[in-house]
C-alpha cells in the first residue's frame, strides 16, 4: 500500500504521527469505452468552449458561477485556505460507538505510525480499548473538511470519514404515514423466517456475482469471438417474479417451507383470529390467513376474487344440471311407476278371471256331483219299500 496522507492525531497535548492508507479499494473489472463501428478508443479532452483549443490539465483551474458571474480561483487561492494547510486530526470528544448512526459512514482510512517510537500511537489505541469509546475527530484531505471517527480494528487505529449532519437527507415518504393493522400471525411468521435464516455474519462467504459472470463473458468472448452465445455461457434466464405480494401469509409460508426444506407448514390463523386482526379504516390489502375475506374498498376485484366468482357460477351450473337430469330420471321414474301398475293390474285382472272361472267350473262340478248322489239315494229308497 502507499501511503495517501500524512499527519499527526492532536490527542490533547498529546501528538501521534500517522501515515493515512485507504483501507479499501475497488474490484470491479476496469471497462474503457469504444467506438462499436472499428473499436478505436474513446478518449475525452479538455476544451475550451471559447477558443476551441484543447487545454492541458496544468492550464486548468476551478471557478464558481454564480447569478451570470463567474469568480475564477487559482490553485494558489484554493490552498491559502487555512482548514487546507492544517495536517493535523483533532480529537474533540470521546463517545459511545452506538451513538454513530451507520448511515454517516464514508470512506474508511488505516493508520500507520509515523516515528521512530510508537509509544504515544499504543497509548491512544490502549485508551480507547479501555474506555470502549469512539474518538470524533476533525481534518482536511484532498480540498476537503472532514468529520472523522477514530477506532480500533485488528490493533491498527482505523480513521473513517463521517458526512456531515446536512448531508444526510431526511426519509419522508407519505406511504409509511397509513394506518396498518399487523396481525398476531403475520408477526409470529416472520420471526420465524428470521430465526430459520439467523447466522453469523462471514463476509468471506459472500462474492460479487456480476463480477464473477462479467469475468466469465470476457473469457468466453476472448475464446469464442462473435460467435459467442449468451445463453450458453450463461444458460437460459430464468424468470424472475414481478414483486407483488398477493397475499402476505401465503408469502411467508411458502418462504418457510423453502427455507425448512419442504417441511411441516406454519399454523395457519383460525377464522376468528384472522377477522379480529382486520384493519380497520382505509380499506388496505388483506393481510389474514389465505382464503380469509379480504376488503377490496371500491377497486376492482382481484384475480383470486374473479376466480373464486367464477367457480360459484361453475357450480351452480352444474348444480342446475344435476337438478334437471334429476327431474328426468323422476320422470322417467314416475312413467316405469305407472307402466309397473298397470302391468300388476293386468295381471291381477287376469288372475281375478281365471280364478273365478275356476271356481265356476268347481261349483258346476260340485253341483252335478250332489245331484248324482242325491238320485241314487232315491233309487235306493225305493227299492227297499218294494222289497
Amino acid at each position: 500500500m502507499r501511503a495517501i496522507w500524512k499527519g499527526a492525531i492532536a490527542f490533547g497535548l498529546v501528538n501521534v504521527p500517522v501515515k493515512v492508507y485507504s483501507a479499501t479499494e475497488d474490484h470491479d473489472i476496469s471497462l474503457h469505452q469504444v467506438h462499436n463501428a472499428d473499436g478505436g478508443r474513446i478518449r475525452y479532452q479538455r476544451r475550451c468552449e471559447v477558443c476551441s483549443e484543447i487545454v492541458d490539465y496544468s492550464d486548468i483551474e476551478k471557478a464558481y458561477e454564480d447569478d451570470g458571474r463567474t469568480v475564477i480561483l487559482t490553485k494558489e487561492e484554493l490552498k491559502s485556505i487555512p482548514a487546507e494547510n492544517s495536517h493535523e486530526i483533532e480529537v474533540v470528544q470521546f463517545v459511545p460507538s452506538e451513538q454513530l448512526d451507520p448511515i454517516m459512514f464514508e470512506k474508511s482510512y488505516y493508520l500507520e505510525p509515523d516515528s521512530k517510537s510508537p509509544k504515544a500511537y499504543m497509548l491512544l489505541r490502549r485508551a480507547l480499548e479501555d474506555t470502549e469509546r469512539v474518538a470524533v475527530v476533525q481534518f482536511a484531505l484532498r480540498d476537503k473538511t472532514r468529520l472523522g471517527a477514530l477506532r480500533i480494528r485488528d490493533d491498527v487505529l482505523m480513521l473513517q470519514a463521517l458526512l456531515w449532519a446536512d448531508e444526510v437527507r431526511e426519509a419522508s415518504f407519505p406511504a409509511l404515514d397509513t394506518s396498518i393493522r399487523i396481525s398476531a400471525q403475520e408477526r409470529e411468521m416472520s420471526a420465524a423466517l428470521v430465526e430459520s435464516m439467523a447466522s453469523d455474519f462471514e463476509p468471506e462467504q459472500f462474492t460479487d456475482d456480476y463480477q464473477a459472470q462479467l469475468r466469465q463473458l470476457i473469457e468466453a468472448k476472448l475464446e469464442k469471438g462473435d460467435a459467442l452465445d449468451t445463453e450458453e455461457t450463461f444458460g437460459a434466464e430464468a424468470e424472475g417474479g414481478n414483486g407483488e405480494v398477493i397475499d402476505l401469509m401465503e408469502a411467508l409460508k411458502r418462504s418457510l417451507d423453502k427455507k425448512r426444506g419442504g417441511g411441516a407448514a406454519a399454523k395457519e390463523p383460525s377464522e376468528d383470529e384472522s377477522d379480529e386482526e382486520e384493519p380497520s379504516g382505509p380499506a388496505k390489502r388483506g393481510s389474514g390467513s389465505p382464503g380469509g375475506s379480504r376488503s377490496t374498498g371500491g377497486r376492482a376485484p382481484s384475480s383470486r376474487t374473479r376466480s373464486a366468482k367464477k367457480a360459484t357460477e361453475d357450480s351452480d351450473g352444474e348444480t342446475a344440471k344435476s337438478g334437471a337430469a334429476g327431474t328426468r330420471s323422476k320422470t322417467a321414474a314416475s312413467k316405469t311407476g305407472t307402466a309397473a301398475k298397470a302391468g300388476t293390474a293386468s295381471k291381477t285382472s287376469a288372475a281375478s278371471k281365471s280364478g273365478t272361472a275356476s271356481k265356476t267350473s268347481t261349483a258346476a262340478k260340485t253341483g252335478t256331483a250332489a245331484k248324482s248322489t242325491t238320485k241314487a239315494a232315491s233309487t235306493a229308497k225305493t227299492a227297499r219299500k218294494g222289497a
